[in-house]
């Protein structure tokens, strides 16, 4: 039919605002998103990092399906993959990773040609592109500062999926320059400790400003195969 919405070949369980979007899950997310426009009742937040504070906690997924969920509320989002180290959003939305964040800010192509529509309305990707040696750098130069002034002129709100804050500086780097950051962490396997040095990591950063932190993998009553999936903590 013509108009119609194509859902894209994707792993159907990561995207499951897009693919179930009636579920408990997915409700969760747009609390989760009510919450984000809670924390700036004088004006949009317009750019977002999440990050956690190790490998898989969920960050990932969290950070694609809050993308999904800002643009159907009818958001121009732009959803960037800053893991420069393990990206993962060419994988989770079935696109190239040929050019990329890496490409645009050594300057070997402009943002408007590496960034890629996803088959989700309002939605557009911008993967991480070939891993680069110094990913550190290249967030934290100038043409960086560049790409997100550039990028607010045409997307209401800017997502960025980043490395975990206790491995590397690029999450802290990018949450210096954005206007807020989200902390994931898995309940069934994240240490307190850890989290509060994440928490730390963040909060001590000169112009970071942490708005809260989802709660991953809570045990809630069954649904489907997605019972014991996300609840939101602000």
């Amino acid at each position: 039919m013509v108009g119609q919405q194509k859902k894209p070949e994707v792993k159907n369980r990561k995207l499951i605002t897009f693919t179930n979007p009636k579920s408990r899950v997915s409700e969760q997310f747009r609390t989760l998103r009510t919450n984000i426009h809670f924390t700036s009742p004088d004006g949009d937040i317009r750019s977002l990092v999440v990050t956690s504070a190790s490998h898989s906690e969920g960050k990932s997924t969290t950070a694609s399906n809050l993308a999904i969920v800002f643009a159907q509320e009818g958001k121009r989002v732009l959803f960037i993959d800053a893991d420069m180290r393990k990206p993962t959003m060419h994988y989770t939305f079935n696109i190239a990773n040929t050019r990329g964040l890496s490409t645009v800010l050594s300057r070997q192509i402009a943002l408007k040609m590496a960034i890629q529509p996803a088959e989700i309305k309002n939605l557009d990707l911008l993967p991480s592109g070939p891993i680069p040696p110094n990913p550190a750098e290249l967030l934290s130069s100038n043409h960086m500062d560049f790409l997100l002034e550039h990028a607010l002129d045409t997307y209401d709100l800017l997502i960025f999926d980043t490395p975990p804050v206790l491995s590397v500086t690029d999450s802290v780097i990018l949450a210096n320059k954005c206007e807020g950051t989200i902390l994931v962490v898995n309940s069934g396997k994240t240490e307190k400790a850890y989290a509060l040095k994440a928490k730390e990591a963040i909060t001590t950063a000169t112009k970071a400003r942490l708005l809260g932190a989802v709660l991953n993998n809570v045990k809630v009553q069954q649904e489907s195969d997605y019972g014991q999936y996300y609840g939101v903590e602000g």
